[in-house]
């Protein structure tokens, strides 16, 4: 992992861009390191836009200020990343047939499917490499930074996260963005997910219909699932959701006793 720049923001946040391979992506640590490291949140944006998006700097951020490291990347065929130009006129024939209120099943398993299938092993590999920094845990032993427990959630993207969090152990809660359109795939791996999970759901999402998003909410296997909808449209979720979330993470994340225990 090489940093290519850095950058303290007014918050006090730390910013820093970096590439690994391939792979380019976004650091924020707290500005006032804890006698701990600080856990991670891994941050992708939903639909796999860019790590640059306003929206996801914001809630990273925000985060960051209230303790965590937070990290987003451009995966395989996400945000800046090449894609053919098969891949970008089959995502122009699925937002098309969801403007125009044509069934779009197959179209959108031709597009996220392997969209996902893609993204998945890239946040894998960044997330061994931000494990393995000193801020994040001393390197050591044969896991490494790992085994000192250092924390790790997922914020964004439903499709990949529940990937991530069906098949990486190291993920401890998740909280999903305007989720019940995912793939078939998708869909059954969302039975073999246990870790706490914090949902939201836009009530008038047009392209997500609210009564798929109700059906994954139960197909999950958690002990632990919470249900947040608000009015509004998919890009209408409320910014108090991004208070709940850190939250949500202080529950799962921090410390016993580091977290708000008021109700």
């Amino acid at each position: 992992m090489e940093f290519t720049s850095a950058h303290r923001l007014d918050d006090g946040v730390l910013e820093r861009e970096f590439t690994l391979g391939e792979i380019p992506g976004t650091l924020w640590t707290p500005q006032t390191p804890g006698s701990s490291p600080a856990p991670l949140i891994l941050m992708a944006h939903n639909n796999g836009l860019p790590k640059s998006d306003a929206r996801l700097k914001g809630r990273a951020r925000y985060c960051a200020a209230a303790g965590y490291a937070v990290a987003s990347i451009d995966a395989a065929g996400c945000g800046d990343r090449p894609r053919s130009a098969a891949d970008d006129r089959a995502r122009a024939e699925m937002r098309r047939a969801v403007q125009a209120g044509e069934p779009v099943d197959d179209i959108f398993e031709s597009v996220v499917g392997p969209l996902v299938a893609k993204a998945a092993p890239d946040w894998l590999t960044t997330l061994d490499a931000l494990l393995a920094l000193p801020e994040l845990g001393e390197p050591g032993g044969p896991g490494g930074p790992a085994e000192l427990g250092v924390p790790v959630g997922y914020s964004g993207w439903t499709a990949l996260g529940i990937r991530l969090a069906a098949t990486e152990p190291r993920i401890k809660a998740a909280g999903l963005f305007a989720g019940g359109f995912v793939p078939r795939a998708q869909r059954d791996e969302a039975r073999q997910v246990t870790i706490p999970l914090l949902l939201l759901l836009q009530w008038d999402d047009e392209g997500n219909p609210r009564d798929r998003a109700l059906d994954l909410f139960d197909a999950f296997g958690s002990e632990e699932k919470t249900l947040h909808a608000n009015l509004g449209g998919h890009t209408g979720t409320p910014w108090f959701e991004a208070e709940d979330g850190t939250r949500f993470f202080d529950r799962h994340l921090k410390p016993a006793g580091a977290a708000d225990s008021t109700i």
